[in-house]
């Protein structure tokens, strides 16, 4: 039914759960792929420059013909990328940071067909409501923050926080859904 095998270059279970939506058959490789901004690098040069290079990654790890997607998924606030957590001192930074504020999430995905390389970029603008210590370390000790770009999860124990929301929610999973549709359809040269 599909002419190329699609295949995701992650290891992140939401993505898996994503992609499941879109009613196609998918493998999954798990590049490894540094996750390190370059100096003077844009936050939205360096979204796409990840997911890119682990669609590329991927495609090495993938059978011939294999329609590779790569994704990754950035916090920023106050132009600042903020990183998963190292620590519960950075990750209570971070929280302090975006505590009743506003900050943005930028998912870019990426697709590989064989020469074919595209990528799209979705963002979404998250406001949080003003965090007590208390809400800050219970967050932490449910484990949840410790792998999440911003040090959070919008689809668990995180929603609570959330006062405001524009923007494509599925950005801030970590793969928009009618974004990474449509980049497989265009590069398949569906559309």
């Amino acid at each position: 039914m599909f002419a190329n095998e699609l295949v995701l270059a992650s290891g992140s279970p939401r993505r898996q759960e994503l992609l499941k939506l879109l009613d196609r058959p998918f493998s999954v490789v798990i590049p490894n792929v540094p996750e390190e901004r370059a100096a003077n690098e844009s936050a939205t040069s360096y979204v796409q420059r990840l997911a890119l290079t682990k669609a590329r990654a991927g495609a090495k790890l993938a059978q011939p013909n294999s329609l590779v997607l790569g994704a990754d998924t950035i916090v920023v606030c106050d132009d600042e990328v903020l990183e998963k957590p190292r620590n519960f001192e950075h990750f209570v930074a971070m929280m302090r940071r975006l505590s009743g504020r506003s900050h943005f999430a930028i998912t870019a995905v990426a697709a590989v067909l064989g020469a074919k390389e595209k990528v799209v970029i979705s963002q979404a603008e998250v406001t949080f409501k003003e965090l007590s210590d208390e809400d800050i370390d219970h967050y932490w000790q449910s484990g949840e923050p410790q792998d999440k770009a911003g040090g959070y999860g919008i689809q668990g124990r995180a929603s609570k926080f959330v006062t405001h929301l524009n923007g494509s929610y599925f950005a801030v999973v970590g793969l928009p859904m009618y974004e990474t549709e449509h980049l497989i359809q265009t590069i398949e040269g569906r559309v």
